[in-house]
C-alpha cells in the first residue's frame, strides 16, 4: 500500500507558479496532495492541522515557530523593489487617518507597521478589506495591495493624485536586508522522506528553465506585459533561503518583537 500523501499547501500567486510547476510534475511520486489557497487561508489550514506543510507568510511561520520546522534552501524573497506589495495613498504618511489592508497576507501588515509606525498618526484606523484597489481606496485615505492586483498599478492608475510605497523596496532602504515573504514551513510531528525533499528543491532548481519556455503564457495568463513577466520572476523574485535570508528574517522577527507584533522569541528551526 503506498503512503498517506501529505496535503501541502501553496498561493496560487504569480511568483508561486515557478514552484508550482515542478511540484505538480512530482506530486504524485513524491505523495504530495496540492492544496491551493490564498497566503492567509493557508497559514490558517496549516496552523489547524489540515495541511501538513506549506508555503506561508514568514510571519505566520514566526509567530508559530515552536510548531513549525523550515524546509531549507528554499523561498520566495525579494532585496529592492518588487512591485507586489504596494502602500498607495492618498495622503502624506503622517496625516493618513484610515488604511485599507488586503486581507491576503498578515506578513505585508506587519512590515507595513514596522516600516512606517513612526509616521503614522497615532489614532490611525486599519480595516481590512478584499483586494479590490478601487473599493479600498474609495472611502480610505490609503491601501495596502498585494500580489498580482498590485502588478500593474500605477500613479495614473488612479483619478485622483496617489503616492506608492514599494514595502520591499523601502524595506531595503532602511535596513539593507533581504526580504522574505513566504516560507516552506512543515508540522514538527510530520517527517518529510529524502524524495519528498528532494521533490521541493528539483522545483526550485528546476524553476528558472520552466519560466524560460511559460513566460508567454503566464503574462498573458496575469495580464502583464512580457519584460515585466520577466523582470518580475527572473530579477525581482528570489527563491534562495541561505545566509542573507535568514538574515533578512531574522531580523524583520527582530523588529516584530520590538513592535509588539511578535509576543515571544521562538527560534527559527530548518528540517
Amino acid at each position: 500500500m503506498p503512503e498517506k500523501k501529505l496535503r501541502f499547501g501553496f498561493h496560487d500567486f504569480l511568483n508561486a507558479q515557478p514552484l508550482l510547476a515542478g511540484l505538480r510534475n512530482r506530486s504524485e511520486s513524491a505523495r504530495f496532495e496540492l492544496v491551493l489557497q490564498s497566503p492567509s487561508e493557508t497559514a490558517k489550514s496549516l496552523h489547524s492541522g489540515n495541511l501538513d506543510l506549506a508555503m506561508i507568510p514568514s510571519i505566520e511561520y514566526l509567530k508559530n515557530a515552536d510548531r513549525y520546522v523550515l524546509v531549507p534552501n528554499i523561498s520566495i524573497a525579494s532585496r529592492g523593489r518588487v512591485d507586489t506589495v504596494l502602500l498607495v495613498s492618498k495622503k502624506p504618511l503622517n496625516q493618513i487617518q484610515t488604511l485599507a489592508l488586503d486581507n491576503r497576507s498578515k506578513t505585508s501588515v506587519a512590515l507595513l507597521k514596522i516600516l512606517f509606525a513612526s509616521q503614522f498618526p497615532l489614532d490611525i484606523h486599519f480595516k481590512v478589506f478584499a483586494p479590490d484597489p478601487d473599493e479600498m481606496l474609495k472611502n480610505h485615505d490609503a491601501g495596502l495591495i498585494i500580489g498580482d492586483p498590485a502588478l500593474n498599478l500605477r500613479t495614473e492608475s488612479f483619478s485622483f493624485p496617489t503616492k506608492i510605497y514599494d514595502l520591499s523596496e523601502e524595506w531595503f532602504r532602511q535596513t539593507g536586508k533581504t526580504f522574505i515573504h513566504a516560507v516552506v514551513a512543515v508540522h514538527k510531528e510530520i517527517t518529510l522522506t529524502s524524495n519528498q525533499q528532494e521533490a521541493i528543491h528539483s522545483a526550485k532548481k528546476k524553476s528558472l528553465f520552466w519560466l524560460n519556455n511559460n513566460l508567454d503564457s503566464l503574462a498573458r495568463r496575469y495580464e502583464i506585459s512580457l519584460p515585466k513577466c520577466m523582470d518580475y520572476l527572473c530579477q525581482k523574485i528570489i527563491y534562495d533561503f541561505g545566509d542573507d535570508e535568514l538574515e533578512g528574517l531574522t531580523l524583520f522577527k527582530d523588529k516584530g518583537l520590538a513592535q509588539n507584533i511578535l509576543s515571544e522569541n521562538k527560534p527559527i528551526q530548518f528540517l
